[in-house]
C-alpha cells in the first residue's frame, strides 16, 4: 500500500481529506504511482503531468522521505519507507514569485 499526500487543491477534486491510498502491481516507482492515481481519480488526468509527454508540471513538485525527487528518472524505485508504506509520497504545488 502506498500512501499519497496530495495539495488541498487536488484533495477537493478527489474528495479526500488525508492520505490517498494505492494498491501498486509491479515496481513502486513515480511512474506507476502517478499511473494508479489517475487510473483511481481520473480527475487528476493532465493536473499532475502532462497527458501527452507524461512530464512533470512545471510547478509541481515531488517528495519522499525528506527528499525531492522531483528531477529523479520516473522510473527510479522510490524509498523502502514508502514502498513499506511507513512514509507518504507526497505530490506539493510549488510557489515562484520574487
Amino acid at each position: 500500500m502506498i500512501r499519497v499526500m496530495l495539495p488541498a487543491h487536488l484533495r477537493s477534486l478527489v474528495q479526500r481529506r488525508g492520505e490517498v491510498e494505492l494498491q501498486l502491481e509491479g515496481a513502486a516507482t513515480q511512474r506507476s504511482v502517478l499511473d494508479a492515481l489517475e487510473a483511481q481519480y481520473p480527475m487528476l488526468r493532465g493536473l499532475i503531468r502532462d497527458q501527452v509527454t507524461q512530464e512533470r508540471r512545471p510547478f509541481v513538485r515531488f517528495f519522499a522521505c525528506e527528499d525531492d525527487l522531483s528531477h529523479e528518472s520516473p522510473d527510479a524505485v522510490l524509498p523502502d519507507a514508502v514502498v513499506q508504506g511507513a512514509e507518504p509520497f507526497m505530490i506539493v504545488g510549488a510557489i515562484a514569485g520574487g
